[in-house]
């Protein structure tokens, strides 16, 4: 189940919440627990209890491992934990990819390919393995206390809202609030988190199910036979598409938790208006940065060791994280492209990018970004670089303008996308997200939120393209 479908949006989200809200307070974890497997299983029944298991497991590791004392034994107890997640996650999302590039070094020295059945990827599963990391991971640094009752723990992993798209919620963030929201409980938190779901849905439904419908006409074309022009609207279509699916995901995600009293972190800040790639991480998922960072790039050594091993490790960070996207050589090596800017920029173009002011920064920031996006959408190198090439082949050849619907819709997605550029941009954007309105910011927006909302519903029952984009993830 997905959130900008019919199901979702005018039947499951609805009932959920009303009787969520009639509900006795003792109830309302076993309330969303159970909807929330309910919401999981409808799409993938079968994984349901992988998850299930692997919770169970962890659950009892980490209650054991809080319970010690001897520091090895603690370890031996992480250890396991990381090791079972992490296995599961390489079994179900890496092992496809490694017997074909096994069977492809095979077959080029003339032996036969081993034998494989293609599994099929548990939705989400990238998204709460690492949050079982967190938790196994905070608990041994003593950050938090583990929770008490395994339903707790099962409701934190398995919760709906960030589930199969995020945010990445470490666990440390919201375990507080797993056993008592009654402060965030409130009429004001459920208006404003109606406000940002749909908000949200405008993005995915109303912008990027449009740049997507157009990208995927032009991707799925013959790369040497496209003009030059082509080329551009197809993967500026993906730019928009990808921002707006993603970060409308998020934005539906943290009104779904703040409409039943959650405090899900944010995920986006207008990351297309970022001066340097490093910029541009800090406001791009920014869950999963913060993840990497703590959790990886931290433990590794971090800014406490020599540059060339910091660069190197950045470098790695960044290269994990690409393969963390999706098991494909694409993602490795826009996960490297990135790492190498953001060496670069530690080396010597930061100090460059503040000489020139902020404007020329923005614009090269997001050509490169541009550039890393063609090889996220295009499978294979080669073609990648077929299409890079045509982005600078030069000529007007064959090329006509896309209708005028996806024109308007694109000025649209490039208004928004750049909207928080200045400072009052900004902060009139941080007032929109905000979560205390006075009576007159409700009588303005309630208006405007149920425009987008029948808008949305209208989108999703007429336009017919509505794809979930995080499968691969």
């Amino acid at each position: 189940m997905v959130f900008s479908s019919i199901v979702f949006v005018l039947y499951f989200l609805p009932v959920f919440l009303v009787l969520y809200f009639i509900i006795d307070r003792r109830y309302k974890n076993v309330l969303i627990l159970v909807s929330s497997i309910l919401f999981y299983a409808w799409g993938a029944p079968k994984f349901i209890f992988v998850i299930l298991g692997t919770t169970l497991l962890d659950f009892i590791l980490v209650h054991y491992m809080d319970r010690m004392d001897t520091d090895w034994k603690r370890k031996v107890m992480l250890s396991i934990s990381i090791v079972v997640n992490l296995g599961l996650l390489v079994y179900f999302k890496y092992s496809n990819f490694f017997i074909e590039n096994i069977n492809l070094f095979l077959s080029g020295l003339g032996f036969n390919e081993v034998a494989w059945t293609k599994l099929v990827l548990p939705i989400g599963i990238s998204f709460y393995t690492f949050e079982t990391i967190t938790y196994v991971v905070d608990v041994y640094r003593r950050i938090h206390r583990p929770l008490t009752n395994f339903w707790d723990y099962q409701l934190y992993i398995i919760l709906f809202p960030k589930l199969i798209a995020g945010p990445i919620v470490r666990y440390h963030e919201i375990a507080d609030q797993i056993t008592d929201r009654s402060a965030n409980e409130n009429n004001e938190n459920r208006l404003t988190g109606f406000y940002r779901f749909v908000i949200g849905l405008s993005k995915k439904v109303l912008i990027a199910n449009q740049m997507g419908a157009q990208a995927d006409m032009i991707f799925s074309q013959d790369y040497h036979q496209l003009s030059m022009m082509h080329a551009w609207v197809g993967i500026l279509a993906y730019t928009f598409q990808i921002y707006f699916d993603f970060s409308g995901y998020s934005d539906m995600a943290i009104g779904i938790g703040r409409m039943m009293g959650f405090r899900l972190p944010e995920n986006f800040n207008s990351p297309y208006t970022s001066g340097s790639i490093t910029e541009f991480w800090r406001r791009w998922h920014i869950t999963l940065g913060k993840w990497m960072r703590n959790y990886l790039y931290i433990p590794l050594g971090g800014n406490r060791i020599s540059s060339g091993r910091t660069y190197m490790n950045l470098w790695l960070v960044f290269v994990a994280s690409g393969l963390w996207h999706g098991a494909s050589w694409n993602f490795v090596i826009w996960g490297a492209y990135h790492g190498c800017f953001l060496v670069l920029e530690r080396t010597f173009l930061l100090r460059l990018y503040n000489r020139i002011g902020r404007v020329v920064p923005i614009v090269l920031t997001f050509f490169f970004v541009v550039i890393g996006w063609v090889f996220f959408r295009v499978e294979h190198f080669n073609d990648a670089l077929t299409y890079i090439s045509r982005l600078f082949a030069g000529g007007m050849e064959q090329f006509s303008l896309p209708n005028g619907r996806f024109i308007a819709i694109f000025l649209i997605a490039v208004f928004f996308a750049f909207f928080a550029v200045a400072q009052r941009t900004y902060a009139f954007q941080q007032k929109v997200f905000e979560q205390n309105y006075s009576l007159r910011g409700h009588l303005l927006m309630t208006p405007v939120i149920l425009i987008l909302f029948v808008l949305s519903l209208a989108s999703i029952t007429s336009f017919g393209f509505n794809p979930f984009i995080y499968f691969r993830f």
